[in-house]
């Protein structure tokens, strides 16, 4: 839109099956989105209005709100299922508080996506060999990058916590400051859009893919969440003696009821099961432990006031809206229903049956769609709706065949 039109007020209206496109660019049947596919209003949050710095020609990136004509939210909106579930939490006194941790792939620019991602050449004129995690050295040449990326970031008022080299050949992590979850929710947005687009300018490419290399950890979003009385500001989950409270071991319980049937909004590829399948701390279950990374809900070591709980199952392919929107309805799902978790773990241990999660997005869409938590939470609009769209990216995906299936199962008798 002109900025002369968005100043002067002018309604943009977007035809209604556009929040149900696929990633291959095609569409479910009309039937899921409206059999006219009519148009939704998009209204511009005033607190999500950005100049892009990176841009040379003067643009502007507004977040908006996809509202049905008639005013309420669209029930397809990812941005509206969470705007939902935190009213749910104001109506009983309470205001969520997330923070997320976003890993992220630097590259090289691949022409051949049947070839392998490969780190950039470095100052040494090397490309990196994987003996740089948590490194500050900076021979891998992305300083001018990453300066720009940090100087995007203020201007578009992105406050940062910690920056660092992860595990991974040229993969990183920022951690977010932790605030309220639809702020955090655009933030990320915003962050991973910032991300590719000054790759781009700097000849890389940055990829957000759950797992984009084979035999090296994957990239994931963890979701950490404490809820705080509204008003005072105490958070919930510790008592007066600094012990975890009835409502913490609630919310702890509803993320374990629901962290199976969510796991299709977790982990919403087909790639995210590599990541999750070879874990390298990527757990796939629904066990909870204090400072454990092998189990899927951590509680981090901190003090009382900060007492909250880690959710290790998103990936950094996870749209954070809908992500943080399935972990916090989890909680209070716990919490109205008083639901008690299992006991902690510790140590290594064996994941029973009962918190083992969907290890493919087949069997995770199968869950979906069988689970009445999910209806109840989200509305069938869009669990119906989701579920087609997911589909028809598992149906393209099983149109094609892998290098893996001709170089290993050709030579079979």
């Amino acid at each position: 839109m002109t900025a002369e039109g968005f100043l002067e007020g002018r309604r943009l209206q977007m035809a209604r099956g556009v929040l149900l496109q696929c990633i291959m660019g095609g569409y479910p049947p009309a039937r899921f989105y409206g059999s006219d596919d009519g148009d939704l209003a998009l209204t511009a949050d005033p607190r999500q209005i950005h100049r892009l710095p990176w841009s040379e020609t003067p643009r502007a990136l507004a977040i908006c709100d996809a509202d049905e004509l008639s005013g309420e939210s669209s029930r397809l909106s990812t941005r509206g299922q969470l705007k939902q579930v935190i009213a749910r939490y104001a109506a009983l006194g309470l205001a969520p508080v997330v923070a997320t941790e976003l890993e992220f792939f630097v590259f090289a620019p691949n022409e051949d996506p049947g070839r392998p991602f490969q780190p950039p050449v470095g100052k040494d004129g090397r490309r990196e060999d994987g003996c740089s995690a948590f490194s500050v050295s900076s021979n891998n040449g992305l300083r001018p990058f990453f300066n720009e990326v940090y100087e995007c970031m203020a201007a578009l008022g992105l406050p940062r916590d910690t920056f660092m080299h992860e595990m991974g050949v040229s993969q990183f992590e920022i951690n977010l400051l932790h605030g309220d979850p639809l702020l955090l929710a655009d933030q990320t947005f915003l962050f991973k859009h910032l991300l590719k687009e000054v790759a781009l300018k700097h000849g890389l490419i940055v990829v957000c893919m759950a797992k984009p290399l084979a035999r090296t950890p994957g990239s994931s979003m963890h979701i950490h969440q404490s809820l705080v009385e509204i008003g005072s500001g105490r958070n919930v989950f510790s008592d007066d003696c600094g012990q975890p409270t009835a409502m913490f071991h609630h919310f702890i319980g509803g993320l374990q009821a629901g962290l199976a049937d969510f796991t299709a909004l977790f982990a919403p590829n087909v790639n995210s099961y590599q990541r999750l399948c070879h874990p390298y701390a990527s757990p796939n279950n629904a066990c909870w432990s204090h400072d454990n990374r092998a189990a899927g809900l951590r509680i981090p070591a901190s003090s009382p006031v900060a007492r909250r709980v880690e959710n290790r199952l998103p990936g950094a392919d996870a749209n954070p809206y809908l992500a943080i929107a399935a972990s916090l309805a989890a909680g209070l799902h716990g919490i109205e229903n008083e639901l008690a978790p299992t006991a902690a773990i510790q140590g290594e241990f064996e994941v029973p049956d009962s918190l083992s999660l969907p290890c493919t997005l087949h069997a995770a869409l199968e869950r979906l769609k069988r689970s009445q938590l999910a209806r109840e939470l989200f509305g069938n609009e869009f669990i119906e709706g989701y579920i087609a769209s997911k589909t028809m990216e598992l149906t393209s995906f099983f149109d094609e065949i892998t290098p893996w299936e001709r170089r290993v199962l050709a030579a079979q008798a």
